[in-house]
């Protein structure tokens, strides 16, 4: 009989909103925490949180989280005797959860074999071939590997995979042979990048599928047991951004032959702990099975609002020896619950990664829901990890109920101060065919939800006059002669003031005059209003406009001002009265970073000839490749970077002088 050795002292080898959620549940266990953390992490909340936290020395993920000596060596110091990896970074490094026991410390994972059966997804599969999980067609590939060779045997469209890794890294899908080889090599740096390691295998590409997962957990008295399923289609970039349990396409009898391959599949691993068993499912009803994933995932939320089962506490009740505190048979599916992830990022700019501090991070206080964040305000999202800044869920008792809950709680969230996909999701969620459950990996794509929000003229409106009184009413708050004049007060009749406000292509002037009444008479958009401060109290502005009171928040950073109306933020740019110098460089034929990131390959010199969609160099960011194109044919006359140069997003590449007429790239 297993000894039960209860845990004292928690070490969480991660960082971010899932640090923050393995610390809330050991807490409450009783159980100290310890953070770890990297140089520009110090301020974050998840190191303010912990009972302690001891630096990494380090700036980069590999210098830090990925650093398995110090990771131990912080172990060690803060006599922590237990290690809970989270997610990515060392969760699924078999050699890491040995080097823990080996230390001497309780491993909060499944063992070191299963870990490493798993990690190499081609050999997982053929482990599940073996005992009759259905799987899909695959073969890998290296440096010398036959590409034309591999196509025909897998056909067209395939998708090319990392063997070490997942979350989207090092994955591409190919439609055509002469997608092929750049394909492949994309994958392997980006998996390479990601993982350490850059194998890479082709597969078949089911389309139309759902992606349909299995949480599992077992004990290490023998027990093993499914939650049921997650579904998790709804992707951009083969990353998951918003999640379900349970799925609208799996009906009881599917559940369960779904639940019962995932159980055999763990079983023939010799598995105990959390984990999950990923499956393509086609419309047809049959599934494939794709991985393992050996840890416990981002989406995991979400079964636990349908079942009740706090997964955490499980994992550290398994790992200090303790039996599952429930069966198969005692647990039952409740209702209905939606995650959406929130990345700082931009839909508009096909999802490339952002960076910023973040100015404004509110949460509604209804409708309710889990916020599991990694940032507040203050903190900054950089971009050498990973761009996901909360995860938000509702549980519900219905689908519908749940999908339009979580809508409206992203609409009152107040986000401000760096672009996110936050809009992207509100249009996602809305949208009549993720309502009625028509829900497959190419939703994005087949969709195209609105990528962002497009207010029409009475919101913009609203907006710049709501930024124009809260200036107002700041300024006089503000005022170190003349206190006692009520703002907007003059002389005399004088113009009216005015500000003038960019919101993408369209300007707005927002002209106001202060009235005998204390209210103000606005012009804007060619409509006249009539408004009045009611209470300003920080950000939050109390107002009615021309008879409706009503509630905002107005932020202001350097020429930026945010504005939170019930529809969400919208960000208005003041256009200043003279060029202060701070545009970004224009060169007629520049090529600029759409993102912030590091230069990690240059093809191109002075003087070459490029073609219209030729490659010139590649960016990456937060793990993710972004390529250069040329947009025309033309000549290479600058190039002002070269490999390993970190650039911010505007800063100017290279400079093409297109040929007349040159045909433009699609």
């Amino acid at each position: 009989m297993n000894k039960i050795q209860y845990i004292k002292r928690l070490l969480v080898a991660n960082r971010g909103e899932i640090a923050r959620r393995v610390m809330r549940t050991a807490s409450r266990m009783g159980i100290h925490t310890v953070a770890v953390y990297a140089d520009g992490d110090v301020n974050e909340p998840f190191v303010r949180e912990a009972d302690e936290a001891w630096a990494l020395n380090g700036r980069t993920a590999a210098e830090t989280y990925l650093d398995v000596a110090k990771v131990l060596a912080a172990a060690k110091a803060s006599g922590a005797d237990a290690i809970h990896p989270g997610y990515g970074f060392l969760s699924e490094r078999a050699h890491f959860a040995q080097a823990v026991i080996d230390a001497g410390l309780v491993w909060i994972g499944p063992p070191p074999e299963a870990i490493a059966a798993m990690g190499d997804k081609l050999a997982a599969k053929n482990l599940m071939a073996k005992i009759g999980v259905p799987v899909l067609h695959s073969v890998e590939l290296d440096e010398k590997s036959d590409l034309d060779a591999a196509a025909r045997k897998v056909g067209f469209p395939a998708l090319v995979k990392a063997a070490a890794g997942g979350g989207g890294k090092g994955m591409r899908i190919v439609r055509g042979k002469g997608e092929l080889a750049a394909a492949v090599a994309g994958a392997r740096r980006e998996a390479a990048s990601a993982f350490g390691d850059p194998t890479v295998f082709l597969e078949r590409y089911v389309e139309g599928a759902r992606h349909v997962e299995i949480q599992v957990i077992g004990d290490k008295h023998g027990t093993l047991v499914h939650c049921f399923e997650r579904e998790c289609s709804i992707q951009r970039r083969h990353q998951k951004v918003i999640e379900e349990a349970p799925s609208s396409a799996v009906n009881p009898e599917l559940r369960a032959r779904m639940g019962a391959a995932a159980v055999r599949a763990v079983q023939a691993i010799a598995y105990d702990n959390a984990g999950t068993v990923e499956f393509l499912l086609d419309a047809s009803g049959e599934f494939f099975f794709l991985e393992i994933n050996t840890r416990l995932q981002v989406e995991h939320p979400v079964t636990e609002a349908i079942t009740g089962v706090d997964l955490v506490r499980e994992q550290i009740r398994v790992a200090q020896g303790e039996p599952l505190s429930f069966s198969q048979d005692s647990l039952t599916l409740t209702g209905h619950a939606i995650e959406a992830r929130i990345y700082a990022e931009d839909p508009q700019n096909d999802f490339l990664p952002a960076s910023g501090d973040v100015l404004a991070w509110e949460m509604p206080a209804s409708p309710p829901a889990r916020f599991d964040s990694g940032v507040e305000t203050g903190s900054h999202v950089g971009t050498l990890f990973d761009p996901m800044m909360a995860k938000i869920i509702v549980h519900r008792p219905t689908r519908a109920e749940a999908a339009r809950s979580l809508a409206l709680v992203l609409e009152r969230m107040r986000v401000q101060g760096l672009t996110t996909n936050r809009d992207f999701l509100v249009a996602t969620l809305r949208h009549e065919r993720f309502l009625a459950g028509d829900t497959t990996t190419g939703f994005i794509n087949e969709v195209n939800p609105p990528r962002g929000r497009q207010p029409d003229d009475v919101e913009l409106r609203e907006a710049a006059i709501a930024a124009a009184l809260h200036t107002q009413a700041r300024n006089r708050d503000e005022a170190r002669v003349l206190a006692s004049l009520p703002s907007g007060f003059r002389i005399g009749r004088m113009p009216p003031e005015r500000l003038r406000f960019t919101y993408g292509e369209r300007e707005i002037v927002a002209e106001y005059r202060r009235q005998r009444d204390g209210s103000f008479r606005f012009e804007v958009l060619g409509q006249v209003s009539s408004a009045r401060v009611m209470a300003v109290q920080g950000h939050a502005l109390e107002y009615v406009l021309d008879g409706r009171r009503t509630r905002t928040t107005v932020h202001r950073h350097g020429r930026q001002w945010w504005v939170h109306g019930p529809r969400g933020d919208l960000t208005l740019y003041l256009v200043p009265r003279f060029r202060d110098g701070s545009e970004a460089e224009d060169v007629a034929g520049g090529l600029t970073a759409p993102m912030p990131g590091q230069v990690i390959l240059v093809e191109v010199k002075v003087g070459d000839r490029v073609a219209a969609g030729q490659l010139l160099a590649i960016m990456e960011a937060m793990k993710m490749e972004h390529s250069i194109l040329a947009p025309g044919a033309g000549k290479v006359t600058e190039v002002r970077v070269t490999k390993g140069d970190q650039v911010g997003a505007g800063d100017l590449l290279v400079v093409i002088e297109e040929d007349a007429g040159a045909e433009k790239a699609a």
